[in-house]
């Protein structure tokens, strides 16, 4: 059985042809969903793993993709990336550790700032 968040990637890929705004898509569908968490937190907490869950998956498949031996991205745009990848690894497992609310923001503002710059680089 696939993993949700290469599930979500395959449809809205079906949507979208330019890999670039697939990414902001499923970026933006991350951050919404660690928002509407962080948002009404005392009734969607439950959701809390789940929206983790899909942005640590959707980060490994960054990860893995620029890190990989394929990756045309200039050398130190791949350290940056993979850098921040690592950094929402840690801040996931923080949240993880000692659920807070306030501790998804960071998590949001990566993936709305990184999603915001892949449409601008399609203008």
């Amino acid at each position: 059985m696939q993993n949700s968040a290469a599930l979500a990637y395959q449809q809205v890929g079906r949507q979208t042809v330019n890999p670039r705004l697939l990414e902001a898509n499923l970026l933006s569908r991350a951050a919404g969903q660690m928002q509407r968490v962080r948002d009404d937190w005392e009734n969607e907490r439950h959701e809390l793993t789940a929206a983790l869950m899909f942005n640590r998956k959707l980060w490994t498949v960054f990860l893995g993709s620029v890190t990989g031996e394929e990756s045309q991205l200039p050398k130190a745009l791949r350290e940056n990336i993979a850098n921040l990848g690592l950094f929402v690894m840690k801040q996931t497992m923080t949240i993880q550790a000692e659920p807070s609310a306030n501790k998804l923001t960071v998590l949001i503002n990566i993936n709305r700032e990184i999603a915001a710059g892949l449409r601008a680089g399609q203008s």
